[in-house]
């Protein structure tokens, strides 16, 4: 048996780096205590470290580290625990976190406890970027705008925003118009190693992050390591409370080869997602090797590591080597930063890629880069990349499907004085958008120069297509501002229309009235192209139903020709007075593009931009009062913010179990593929949505509704807002679509939430069934708060997707899961069954449970299903009702303590 605390004593040992001496836990000297880590994957060491480091014998037990060091690559998979560096977040999942802290404080202050005890035990820094939206665009003004139109939305949530930076300790915001929250980690926040200053002098440790958004791998290009998680489990970190999971499988990705002229990140970052999605790595770790990595920037590391959710897995780890201190030193750190960081990393036997070459994977995944072509992604799947001939053919494979008859429609429109015709496969919006690529000056630089050429050569965009430029970082602008290309890009209407995630996250404002109406009521397929992550139908624009991911140069190549409908390989993207223009005339080199890079981009750059980061914040911010003091003052008036209630039934005294459900009705029954978007929208409210109804009720006109990410912190909004995406297909309901059901015994059709609560007030347990990949997309805690608000006690689907998965289970909602073969349709699923769930008392972790179907007939059938809760942790949050309800109290217990 491991001992704990004896082994983090052994390993405990000093190292020098520009001349300071740091203390640190260090892995090789294990070897001398007889345990042999050489083979083990580099993300499972650093989690070690962090195992060693943070011992209490408690939280982080004998049991823990010795799972960890019996890591078999194919044997059983025991559970861990480990406590993270720090957390981060944005605005829109930021916002539930700050709430329910805000109602901790009131709870001990009332049980005579300094409610100033309460704060986040480790550093959480709070980046706003997705608020913005596109409501203005090609022009020089638009940025000002639509930072003005940010701040007339939600100026009444940036307050709670302000007052949190100033209640609480270890909690740090940086105000809206800055950037995106994983591009400023990228390029600011993280250390790699991190320095902290104890007592004894200064510690040395790995960076590690947990974010509440699901892209936060991103920074694992730059080797840190770090993933997505919900809301509520990031929570439940900044108070202390270990990251829970099962050891995970380890998934090695082999590259070898680089890649061809032409070929961008972007093309390899589709290829990387298409190939790992077939592979099935979703939940699993990957780490890439090979002397393929050394071939790779760490833009380009950053923007393959920023998709793994799109292909499935928790992290996606690049190791630390030269290029990693190249990196750190272009964007500005500090050379004795940079110095600890090799020093640190070598002295732990993780600099360079040798020793990831001699890991012990679960599988190999080989890449040879020299063989990845140009790449499309689409039309609503990240996952679905096409070759550049393909992408006509997959719109009209598309429009077939959803209009059921094949050929392709038009319709006359006027737009700005000219009569123009729209037709299906159109592009009504094109937008760099989405630190996944606004990170990599490769292909922004490639942007701007072949905006340069077109111009040159007398093309433009036409009038059908909104163009749109939202940089992850200012560092962007400036380099293209210095470099000239920025106005070519303006004059092909891609102006800097704000520092946010936009067009990525939905937020890409309104289209013009006459474009809007034919694709609402003629029913044109106009189709959106943009250099983001995501592409799932209705999440760019609730009006556009396909949409075709792509590098940024791609997108302004594509906004050019104005159709999805060309194949760029050999089809001109133009014909002017002098001739058709083609991709290949208007191509930059990779030549051209390194010349810039070298010229324009250099440190001092990035400690201009950084070293006044806060300074550059919007004079809006500045001047925006906010209310002071320990304990958080509620408006009652407030559409935007009202006190949770997911803390009101908080007991810490109740017994903690769990009970069977009986006689639960289906409040949806759905189909494959049910993203977070479909059950959480994020973008526009309709007025004639529950959520619009409950808004105008309160005085607020459709004009000032903002969006569903927006209202967050009003559960009110929210829980009216679950299943309202026109996506949503409920198999009870034959030929409508959107947020309705059906509610039994009564037989009456109506919303989701008007049945929920109807069902509520009848004291009827509801349950949700749905088909494989449930809950895929974006890390949305509201996707799991607003089915716990609504009374749904399970969800039973066919797989479900890692994040949303754990966020049910955190907000205690039972995930299970059908056998192979068995779903709602081979049993026959109407709707108007009643379902028992039993065997609940003795939950255990991937264990069975008996599902009971009774129909109305009076047969019954009996399935087994299985329990996806992973770790005997979540089976304990099932029984407080939810991790927060389990945080608190372990809070409490040591508030009491002192």
């Amino acid at each position: 048996m491991v001992n704990g605390r004896a082994l983090r004593e052994a390993v405990f040992a000093t190292l020098e780096a520009s001349g300071r001496r740091y203390r640190y836990y260090s892995l090789p000297l294990l070897e001398r205590q007889g345990i042999d880590i050489s083979s083990l994957p580099i993300s499972l060491r650093i989690i070690l470290e962090s195992m060693l480091r943070n011992y209490d014998g408690v939280s982080i037990s004998d049991d823990d580290i010795e799972t960890l060091l019996k890591y078999d690559p194919r044997g059983p998979r025991g559970e861990i625990s480990f406590k993270v560096a720090r957390v981060i977040t944005q605005d829109f999942t930021g916002m539930s976190l700050i709430l329910d802290l805000a109602v901790m404080r009131e709870y001990v202050a009332k049980i005579g406890i300094d409610p100033m005890e309460v704060n986040p035990k480790v550093p959480v820094d709070l980046i706003i970027d997705h608020s913005v939206q596109v409501d203005f665009w090609g022009s020089p003004d638009a940025l000002m705008r639509n930072i003005e139109m940010e701040f007339s939305r939600n100026a009444e949530r940036y307050r709670i925003f302000k007052w949190a930076s100033n209640a609480f300790k270890n909690f740090r915001v940086f105000p809206p118009g800055l950037g995106i929250i994983h591009q400023i980690n990228l390029e600011y926040l993280s250390k790699v190693v991190i320095a902290e200053e104890t007592h004894g002098g200064y510690l040395a440790y790995f960076d590690t992050v947990i974010g509440t958004d699901s892209h936060t791998p991103m920074v694992n290009g730059l080797g840190v390591l770090g993933w997505g998680v919900g809301g509520v489990e990031a929570e439940a970190a900044m108070l202390g409370q270990p990251v829970i999971m099962p050891l995970p499988e380890v998934v090695g990705v082999h590259l070898y080869g680089e890649p061809r002229e032409g070929v961008t990140a972007t093309d390899v970052v589709l290829t990387i997602t298409e190939l790992l999605r077939k592979r099935n790595v979703v939940g699993k770790f990957v780490e890439f090797f090979g002397e393929g990595v050394s071939r790779l920037s760490v833009p380009d590391r950053a923007t393959i590591a920023n998709m793994a959710p799109e292909y499935g897995s928790t992290i996606s780890l690049f190791p630390v080597d030269e290029e990693t201190l190249r990196y750190l030193r272009l964007t500005g750190r500090s050379e004795d930063q940079i110095a600890l960081v090799r020093k640190y990393t070598e002295a732990q036997g993780i600099f360079g890629t040798i020793d990831m070459d001699r890991s012990v994977y679960t599988d190999i995944v080989e890449l040879d880069l020299s063989t990845v072509e140009p790449s499309i992604s689409g039309p609503v799947l990240p996952w679905q990349r096409l070759g550049f001939q393909d992408v006509p053919k997959s719109l009209a494979r598309f429009v077939e499907e959803r209009r059921r008859k094949p050929g392709f429609m038009e319709k006359r429109i006027r737009i700005d004085g000219e009569e123009i015709t729209l037709r299906d496969g159109d592009i009504v919006i094109a937008a760099i958008t989405s630190c996944t690529n606004t990170s990599n000056p490769e292909v922004m630089i490639g942007a701007g120069l072949l905006a340069k050429k077109a111009v040159e050569l007398g093309l433009a965009v036409p009038k059908h297509v909104k163009a749109s430029l939202a940089p992850g970082s200012r560092v962007v602008t400036e380099y293209l501002s210095r470099s000239g290309l920025l106005q070519y890009l303006e004059k092909l209407g891609f102006s800097v229309v704000g520092y946010g995630c936009t067009t990525c996250i939905g937020n890409s404002g309104p289209l013009p009235e006459p474009i809007s109406e034919a694709l609402t009521k003629d029913g044109i397929f106009g189709v959106a192209v943009l250099s983001g992550n995501r592409n799932f139908e209705g999440r760019v624009h609730p009006d556009i139903r396909a949409s075709y991911l792509m590098s940024p140069i791609l997108v302004v190549a594509y906004a050019l020709a104005g159709t999805i409908n060309k194949d760029l390989s050999r089809e001109p993207i133009a014909v002017t007075p002098r001739g058709p223009v083609y991709l290949r005339d208007i191509w930059p080199s990779r030549e051209e593009i390194r010349r810039i890079m070298d010229q324009y981009i250099g440190p001092e750059l990035f400690r201009e931009k950084y070293s006044k980061i806060f300074e550059e914040a919007p004079e809006t911010w500045r001047r925006l009062e906010a209310p002071s003091g320990a304990i958080y003052e509620w408006d009652p008036k407030s559409t935007y913010v009202k006190r949770p209630p997911f803390l009101d039934d908080f007991n810490p005294s109740r017994e903690a179990m769990l009970e069977d459900i009986i006689d639960a009705r289906p409040l949806l029954i759905l189909g494959d593929s049910i993203s977070t978007d479909h059950i959480s929208p994020a973008g526009r409210i309709d007025p004639d949505s529950p959520a619009g109804k409950y808004l105008i009720e309160h005085g607020v006109k459709p004009r000032d509704f903002n969006t569903y990410g927006a209202r967050r912190g009003n559960h009110e909004v929210m829980v009216r807002g679950a299943f309202a995406s026109k996506g949503v297909r409920n198999k009870m309901l034959k030929d409508i679509s959107g947020g309705y059901t059906i509610h039994y015994p009564s037989g009456e059709v109506m919303s989701v939430y008007d049945a929920a609560m109807r069902y509520m007030r009848e004291g009827v347990p509801l349950i949700i069934i749905a088909g494989k990949d449930y809950g895929l997309g974006s890390s949305r805690d509201w996707a799991a708060r607003a089915p716990k608000l609504l009374g749904v006690r399970a969800v039973i689907a066919e797989s479900f997707e890692r994040i949303h998965r754990s966020n049910l289970v955190c907000m205690g909602i039972l995930p299970l899961q059908f056998p192979s073969g068995i779903n709602a349709d081979t049993l026959g699923l109407r709707g108007d069954e009643l379902f028992d769930i039993v065997g609940l008392q003795n939950l255990e972790p991937r264990g069975r449970v008996k599902l009971i179907i009774k129909s109305p007939e009076g047969g019954s059938r009996v399935v087994d299903l299985i329990a996806r809760v992973e770790t005997k942790a979540e089976v304990e949050y099932l029984k407080y009702g939810g991790i927060l309800h389990y945080a608190f109290k372990k809070m409490l217990e040591e508030l009491r303590k002192g």
